[in-house]
């Protein structure tokens, strides 16, 4: 049975909460020009970065691509959404596609955070405005009942369904608010069940692919047997 695209539609809204109270943490802007936990990304650019998951909610979902994307023949063929990209069915399917997800150095170019760094130059009160601007506008676009069913990405070639798009942008939502939180020493917010458990189901799942089960498993359950494994 296919998932309704609305189904995290609230569920995402319950996550804002979160980046409220750490927008208005003094410590961000007492520690943004500093070195965060993330390597090569300073508190400024990594508060950035996790705003802008809010940008990209409201632009993706809220108006179709750029036409003159969807005809570049680099695109490759395959089941189409009204964006013209090939839809991958979840979020699970994304990340296994997304080519950030095998890098091995902060210096690839599927990791160029310039964008983050540019908007991190102009200071914390700009940042604080737009998040605020971005939570009501986001939060108007998901109880208005006018966000699209497909979010068209198309620097990834494909689109997803709402609901897989938005179960993306809770978990970086969810994981860089920790980093965040590390980065300026301050508790990590925690979120409501039906936020993090959908995220902490996925970040299993991308464990296990990356990982093994046997690995997942030791780490989990056995102090002595512990390894080392993420999602990402």
């Amino acid at each position: 049975m296919n998932n309704p695209v609305d189904r995290y539609d609230e569920t995402f809204l319950a996550a804002l909460p979160a980046l409220e109270h750490l927008a208005a943490e003094p410590a961000v802007e007492q520690r943004w020009a500093e070195q965060s936990v993330l390597p090569k990304m300073s508190v400024g650019a990594l508060a950035c970065h996790l705003s802008q998951q809010l940008t990209h909610t409201h632009q993706l979902l809220s108006s179709p691509t750029d036409p003159t994307i969807l005809t570049d023949p680099a695109i490759p063929t395959g089941p189409e959404n009204p964006s013209g990209l090939p839809l991958l069915s979840s979020a699970d399917e994304h990340y296994a596609n997304a080519a950030w997800v095998t890098t091995t150095s902060p210096d690839d170019p599927e990791n160029d955070r310039s964008d983050s760094d540019e908007q991190a130059a102009r200071g914390v009160h700009p940042w604080r405005t737009s998040t605020a601007s971005d939570i009501a506008r986001v939060t108007t676009l998901l109880t208005g009942g006018t966000a699209t069913d497909h979010a068209a990405l198309p620097w990834q070639t494909w689109a997803l369904p709402r609901d897989a798009f938005l179960l993306t942008r809770m978990l970086e939502i969810v994981v860089h608010s920790d980093d965040l939180a590390l980065s300026i020493g301050v508790p990590t917010p925690v979120f409501p069940d039906e936020v993090f458990t959908p995220v902490i189901n996925l970040l299993t799942r991308l464990s296990v692919r990356r990982n093994g089960q046997s690995a997942l498993i030791s780490t989990l359950s056995r102090r002595e047997r512990h390894r080392p494994v993420s999602a990402f």
